[in-house]
């Protein structure tokens, strides 16, 4: 397995519910190394370009209001396998169909007000990144 760096976001629901710190020990209980760290309140206009991806899907507008609602804080993680294990100790989407002792399980109320993001593949992870910590160099 190689080591690979992958983006996070701890999004403005559980930031505003105080599990930050939480959060951060099950990443860190998992053997995720925190590089870069960035507490953010996105206008509606960065989020709308974080998920330009999504623009065409109808949940898109409601994404983009919960995105810019509070703060969030936006991580770079890194580890072995970085990508996959962050998506598995998040849990599903859907906190409803999301395994025990996920983040999501735990902190998660709906579909969209979730908890937590994490880049769905090296690609995505890259240009995650880029987005919120361009030009800088990460330890």
């Amino acid at each position: 397995m190689a080591t690979e760096r992958t983006l996070t976001i701890i999004k403005p629901d559980a930031v505003a519910a105080g599990h930050i710190g939480d959060i951060i020990k099950i990443f860190e209980a998992s053997q995720f190394m925190i590089v870069a760290a960035r507490l953010v309140r996105l206008s509606k206009k960065e989020a709308e370009g974080f998920y330009a991806v999504h623009r065409s899907k109808g949940f898109f507008e409601s994404l983009t209001n919960f995105m810019s609602s509070g703060s969030a804080l936006v991580m770079v993680l890194e580890g072995e396998n970085a990508i996959a294990r962050l998506r598995e100790v998040m849990g599903a989407t859907n906190p409803a169909n999301a395994a025990p002792g996920t983040i999501r399980k735990l902190y998660a109320t709906s579909i969209e007000h979730n908890a937590v993001h994490g880049s769905d593949a090296p690609e995505t992870a890259a240009y995650e990144i880029g987005y919120f910590f361009p030009g800088v160099a990460l330890v």
